[in-house]
């Protein structure tokens, strides 16, 4: 039964059925074989009712809210210029600039779209006019939106707390130092991509700040009061999560509304990529929640760690073989939807073997980064492209010292466990 219904997830989506009611509906029609359809409409009532009584869920319209206010209004391409102008004087400084720029915007949103498209406009432009190379600009623009997504307020993190029940909060510190190593090694990815080919970037990117447009002064002060207010009221206990979202989103609304940077056109444009992108996620959610109870019922968990027992496979060798799975996986399904089709089987699979649930979710974050990038999926890829106009393949090309990056960053926090689990074992 578990291959028809996975036959028939994989059916729908090649056929070109939205992510969320491709999950659904092959959830639904395996619990009818299974179950029957009185007992399938009852557990559909209860994913409904727990899913919108869940308040946790709250948190995601919440973040891509303060994100889109921050990345329509203009706010988070002051950024970009403050950060140039701390790297003016050395090569490559405009890339390196980006990194630091998206690490900081990553820590007032938690939408990898959102950052893509801020970083595209803001330091894409500058790059070409002094002569970066087309292809490496994009592809630093992509990973660096990435970030987005492993340093806290990440909505990844989120809804893998919600589909695991473990501490947003602890997911959330637990983000916060594999995301600062994480932009570390992109910088350190940068400077080797210059070394083993000079020509992609300008001698020097001395006027970097003179091509940023003039309305961009580089004032970061409201950005940085906003992710202080967020993380101080999430880590100090002052408010949940959900509550942090609805502080920073009011927080962001504000800060453009003084700088006069919030126009009613920009309003309804934040509005809309809010409601769009809420839509997607929840319905993604509730589709993965019935395919959820489908896995449960069939029994294929405590088969399948049976199978792994019996076999003499060490724990380490299961994880690898996890993590390999998520990364091809990536290249192929969008990053939400693999977090919410595969966690409720590798969740307790890999718990069951005695990994903790805090470091198992960022390690499925960081895999997902990866995704992100890759050919043939690459969403991050996709967006930057169309933004600036750049060839996807120049783009792929450009990408690889940085997918490296991630490899090696995946195998130091497997080593070295204690990275990623220090900061939430003090929370």
């Amino acid at each position: 039964m578990i291959i028809l219904g996975i036959s028939l997830l994989l059916f729908l989506i090649a056929i070109g059925w939205p992510v969320g009611f491709a999950i659904g509906i092959a959830g639904l029609v395996s619990l009818y074989f299974i179950v029957g359809a009185e007992i399938t409409l009852g557990l559909v009532s209860q994913v409904v009712y727990h899913a919108t009584a869940n308040y946790v869920i709250l948190t995601i319209p919440t973040f891509i809210m303060m994100a889109e206010l921050l990345s329509s209004s203009g706010v988070a391409d002051d950024l970009m210029a403050a950060c140039s102008r701390r790297f003016r004087n050395v090569r490559g400084g405009l890339a390196s600039a980006c990194v630091v720029a998206g690490s900081v915007f990553a820590a007032a949103c938690g939408s990898s779209t959102a950052a893509v498209a801020s970083l595209s406009r803001s330091a894409y432009p500058t790059m070409k006019r002094l002569g970066y190379d087309e292809g490496f600009s994009v592809a630093t623009i992509s990973i660096t939106g990435t970030l987005s997504i492993l340093i806290p307020p990440s909505i990844a993190l989120v809804v893998y707390g919600i589909i695991t029940e473990e501490s947003v909060g602890k997911l959330f510190l637990a983000g916060v130092i594999p995301g600062v190593l994480t932009a570390c090694g992109y910088i350190a990815a940068i400077y080797a991509s210059i070394l083993i080919r000079p020509s992609i970037v300008p001698p020097l990117d001395t006027r970097a700040l003179q091509e940023l447009p003039v309305e961009n002064h580089g004032n970061i002060w409201p950005i940085l009061i906003l992710i202080a207010v967020v993380l101080v009221s999430l880590y100090s206990g002052l408010a949940t999560p959900t509550e942090v979202g609805a502080l920073g989103a009011t927080g962001a609304f504000i800060i453009c509304a003084v700088l006069g940077r919030m126009s009613q056109d920009r309003f309804q444009l934040a509005l809309g990529n809010t409601l769009k992108n809420t839509c997607m996620i929840v319905t993604i959610i509730f589709g993965a929640l019935i395919f959820g109870h489908f896995i449960t019922l069939s029994q294929v968990i405590p088969e399948l760690l049976d199978w792994i027992s019996q076999s003499g496979f060490s724990p380490l060798t299961v994880l690898v073989c996890v993590i390999v799975f998520y990364i091809v996986l990536g290249m192929f399904m969008d990053q939400f939807a693999i977090l919410l089709l595969t966690v409720p089987v590798t969740y307790e699979l890999l718990t069951g073997l005695g990994f903790d649930g805090i470091w198992l979710g960022i390690l499925i974050v960081k895999t997902a980064e990866i995704g992100l990038i890759t050919p043939p999926m690459g969403l991050n890829v996709f967006i930057a492209s169309g933004a600036t106009g750049v060839n996807t393949k120049d783009v792929f090309a450009r990408s690889w010292p940085f997918v490296v990056v991630e490899i090696i960053m995946i195998a130091v926090f497997v080593t070295f466990p204690q990275i990623v689990t220090w900061l939430p074992s003090y929370m």
